[in-house]
């Protein structure tokens, strides 16, 4: 019996291995880099160096440099909104309330692990990566925009959010807020993207005071002020925080 299309297969699948352990590898490297010295300085050239190839076999995975930090970009948002999922997924189905305090509480224990990656993704390195890239300034912003708004959704749809009309919204920021309504969670009323806005203002804000370490002197721990905020942000959105918060 002719063995050829099992060998043919079989080189087949492993070329495909070698490939994605090459991806693999490139973005595992990238990253080191980027969390000991940020993003400057990295370089296709270098990653290839660091991995034994040639620039031209990671160029046609990744179409150069950009394309490479574009794939870490996107790898760091998947394990955010991952470790944000899976906080909420451990609450009771039905307590809209813990999911979201979960969820939120999980936002900062990321980012604290992952101060390189949180400076990539919405920090100092950021606006960089931003303009290089036509995709990036949506990342992010879809993924959390996406998530949360599923919690604020279900909240809205059992009554229990408090949320403006949408002649009580500043008339100047009623333009902003349908962009940003259309490009995270489209459909929603006016008043649920304000509210999902007001709750992240308050949160990036707690963020960057405790990855920067700015007023460290006195908030050298990051966690009391960020779960009273959570606790003020519920009361803003119209609940107690869950009893039976996990």
């Amino acid at each position: 019996m002719n063995d050829r299309p099992d060998n043919a297969a079989e080189g087949v699948s492993r070329r495909e291995r070698l490939r994605e352990q090459l991806i693999h590898d490139a973005k595992t490297v990238a990253r080191e880099h980027i969390e000991a010295q940020g993003v400057d300085g990295l370089t296709l050239a270098g990653v290839a160096r660091r991995l034994g190839v040639s620039p031209p076999a990671l160029y046609r995975y990744f179409n150069g440099r950009q394309g490479l930090v574009r794939a870490v970009y996107d790898d760091l948002t998947a394990e955010l909104v991952r470790t944000i999922e899976q906080a909420a997924q451990r609450q009771d189905s039905d307590d809209i309330a813990a999911q979201i305090h979960a969820a939120t509480r999980a936002v900062l224990t990321w980012t604290m692990a992952n101060s390189a990656g949180f400076s990539l993704l919405m920090g100092a390195h950021y606006p960089a990566i931003a303009e290089a890239e036509e995709g990036i300034p949506t990342v992010i912003s879809q993924s959390l925009g996406n998530l949360f708004g599923e919690f604020f959704v279900r909240f809205a749809d059992s009554g229990q959010l408090k949320y403006p009309e949408d002649d009580e919204i500043p008339p100047a920021l009623v333009p902003q807020l349908q962009l940003y309504r259309d490009s995270v969670k489209p459909g929603v009323p006016l008043g649920v993207a304000y509210m999902m806005i007001y709750c992240w203002r308050q949160i990036y804000g707690n963020l960057c005071m405790a990855i920067y370490k700015h007023l460290s002197f006195a908030f050298d721990d990051p966690e009391p002020l960020y779960e009273n905020m959570i606790v003020d942000l519920l009361a803003h959105l119209g609940v107690e925080p869950s009893p039976n918060l996990r």
